[in-house]
């Protein structure tokens, strides 16, 4: 009994909280109606959250206002708003908004991606961007993207079936060359600690459920975060303890935890042993499934357009030898490929909601008031498949990618990676390894669809935009390539 009276006195003064601040907040975007305590939640319950939201915006127009219980968020998917965000009000969309799975996972929020806009942020960035995004340093691991993708050309020639789990294959493809990068080894136990997809439980909306760990959410995230944790420190650990310190400034570095321990021993205030598993941690969270995803859906679209996989072979026949594979330098001569890249970021972006911002100060949006500590979701997604902006948006067509410039003044029409201060620093890594992997497959081997019927392009759930079924396919040496491949 006395948990029912609590029940109804916290409705109680959840509905006149609500009503007090409608009251204060005026001029505010098309809402649909809301719920006591749940707010909109229960609008997004069912379903890929980018198609929950895109059929909201056909409802209530491209930008919109919803509370997740406690939550205000703003909801846009038109290009134009989205460019008002990011340029007029960039500094005060600069922020993230608080999560208890971000909690847990970001070292006191010190990680490039959870950090507060502000001077550490800059640091964590510029940090990363030289040691890891720059040219320089996506150069420094050509070799060891060269090796892994070998490594993988080996297990499909020695593939006596034929049959082929693209999921597996790419996932541990990329974690592999992350480890290589980082620790300057391979990794052979499974690798499910790290997820892009930071855990999000109805306590990060009604506040009051965290007082008794509300499904237990938070013990499931100490110990997943625990996991992660002892992973890391082992991995920085017996770099130091195999390198006796990192003595030799002068030393060159062979691996990304040789490098950030030896900036640790110029500055150990600042490089602390959670500042560098922080670095490696967003590496992990976010490079392995973004590229992996990509890889994947990409392929499925080659497999259910044999006519634009055949154009590739011969765009790579014309310009690479066929007496060796295919390198970092040939991909500038591949530019159908990179066409192929961006209709396949285009239709299935990996992220198909940008991570989400929060405004740090009172703003206008479209002329709307938007309030301090509110929530912005991007729909990328939505945008992308446009049909006011993207002629016949849902066909694959590679094609209407030729010319096209990153940097043309209409990007907010195409933004995979993000826009504005927080976008994505690791575009350039990403797409050298998904160019050289998909280059390199259909450079070396013949494949087909498991069946006469299409691969399925249903998606999954989640906050990164997966296949609901993993993808399989068939392949067999390229008769040309059969002599290189056996010398591998």
């Amino acid at each position: 009994m006395d948990f029912f009276w609590f029940t109804v006195v916290l409705i109680f003064f959840s509905f006149l909280i609500q009503k007090l601040n409608q009251k204060q907040k005026k001029n505010l975007p098309p809402s649909p109606p809301s719920l006591p305590i749940l707010g909109h939640l229960h609008l997004i319950n069912k379903g890929p959250l980018h198609r929950s939201f895109h059929h909201l915006s056909t409802k209530y127009g491209p930008i919109i206002y919803l509370r997740f219980g406690n939550r205000p968020t703003l909801i846009v998917s038109s290009p134009s708003i989205a460019e008002e965000c990011f340029t007029k009000n960039d500094i005060i969309f600069a922020n993230r908004p608080p999560s208890i799975g971000v909690d847990y996972f970001s070292y006191n929020r010190t990680t490039m991606g959870s950090a507060p806009y502000g001077d550490h942020w800059r640091n964590i960035r510029r940090v990363s961007t030289i040691q890891i995004f720059s040219s320089t340093a996506i150069g420094r691991f050509s070799a060891v993207r060269l090796q892994e993708v070998g490594f993988i050309l080996k297990k499909l020639v020695s593939n006596e079936i034929g049959k082929v789990n693209l999921n597996s294959l790419f996932f541990e493809l990329v974690f592999n060359l992350i480890m290589k990068m980082v620790s300057g080894k391979r990794w052979v136990e499974p690798y499910d600690m790290f997820d892009a997809d930071i855990p999000t439980g109805l306590s990060d909306f009604i506040p009051i459920l965290r007082w008794f760990d509300f499904g237990g959410f938070e013990k499931k995230l100490q110990e997943f975060k625990e996991k992660g944790d002892n992973f890391l420190q082992d991995l920085v650990d017996e770099t130091r303890r195999i390198n006796g310190g990192i003595s030799e400034s002068a030393k060159f570095h062979k691996t990304l935890i040789e490098s950030l321990l030896s900036l640790q021993e110029a500055d150990p205030q600042f490089y602390t042993d959670d500042i560098i598993k922080g670095i490696i941690l967003i590496l992990f969270s976010a490079g392995t499934g973004t590229s992996a995803l990509t890889m994947e859906w990409a392929m499925s679209l080659l497999l259910n357009h044999t006519e634009v996989m055949e154009k590739l072979r011969k765009e790579i026949e014309h310009n690479v030898p066929s007496d060796r594979l295919i390198d970092d330098s040939d991909l500038s001569k591949l530019p159908y490929l990179r066409c192929i890249i961006n209709e396949t970021l285009r239709l299935f972006p990996v992220a198909p909601i940008l991570l989400p911002h929060m405004s740090s100060t009172n703003c206008t949006v479209s002329g709307y008031n938007i309030s301090r500590n509110t929530t912005l979701m991007v729909n990328v997604w939505a945008i992308h498949r446009d049909p006011n902006i993207w002629e016949e948006p849902t066909k694959f067509m590679p094609e209407r990618f030729e010319g096209f410039k990153a940097d043309q003044s209409d990007g907010f029409k195409f933004f995979p990676f993000g826009i504005g201060r927080r976008a994505c620093p690791g575009y350039g890594m990403g797409m050298r390894i998904i160019g050289l992997t998909l280059a390199t497959l259909i450079q070396c081997f013949e494949w087909e669809r498991i069946g006469n019927e299409l691969v399925d392009l249903e998606e999954g759930s989640g906050f990164t935009l997966s296949k609901t079924k993993p993808l399989e396919a068939l392949c067999r040496p390229r008769p040309a390539m059969i002599n290189l491949l056996s010398q591998l």
